[in-house]
């Protein structure tokens, strides 16, 4: 899965959150923090682990366009 237009949405703030869970799919969230790493913008992106693990994450400038 390509990731780049979900990490693009969350910069540009048209998509407020993004979350994922490593516990039911290890393989996609390993797939996704190596796209995020890859991601030329990727300082610009924040993920915040939560109860059970579930990663969301956000822009640290957190605009959304809505």
């Amino acid at each position: 899965m390509d990731y780049t237009d979900i990490l693009e949405k969350l910069v540009l703030g048209d998509l407020l959150e993004y979350q994922i869970d490593p516990q039911k799919d290890p393989e996609d969230a390993f797939a996704f923090q190596q796209s995020l790493r890859n991601y030329g913008k990727n300082k610009k992106i924040t993920g915040r682990a939560g109860r059970g693990g579930v990663i969301t994450y956000t822009s640290i400038e957190n605009k959304p366009k809505y």
